[in-house]
């Protein structure tokens, strides 16, 4: 078995983003030689995300509102954590939307179902962060 280890950086201009990072993914898997086996992806800061999901711009933008209705970021001041910080909201956002996505890969391809792509969520942007992208198999 072999294994592959690939960071994703990202310095998003605003404080909300959704990346399609399916093709960087599919680089990683290119260069890691793996024919078979997994591609676990994950957000390595605890105010982002990865999620696979159809990169359609209504359906991003509708995620986008309908995150902001269950964990609005203003009033800044109505969360606990937001003592000397303004983020609470993106950890909310983050634990709903998931830490990580793992998907097979099968002939040295991403084993997707119809439309699926994999993206980087970001809640509390304006400052570097990365994904980490670590393929096992053979």
């Amino acid at each position: 078995m072999k294994s592959y280890r690939e960071e994703l950086w990202f310095n998003t201009p605003d404080r909300r983003n959704y990346i399609n990072i399916t093709e960087e993914v599919e680089k990683a898997i290119a260069k890691s030689g793996i024919k078979e086996g997994i591609c676990l992806v994950n957000a390595m800061h605890i105010t982002s995300s990865v999620f696979v999901n159809d990169d359609e711009s209504g359906l991003i933008a509708d995620y986008d509102e309908w995150l902001e209705k269950l964990a609005p970021h203003e009033p800044v001041k109505k969360y606990r954590h937001n003592v000397g910080e303004d983020n609470a909201d993106a950890h909310m956002k983050r634990q709903i939307m998931g830490r990580e996505s793992v998907v097979a890969i099968t002939d040295g391809k991403l084993d997707f179902g119809p439309w699926e792509q994999i993206f980087y969520g970001e809640f509390d942007g304006r400052r570097r962060k990365r994904v980490l992208v670590k393929i096992i198999g053979e």
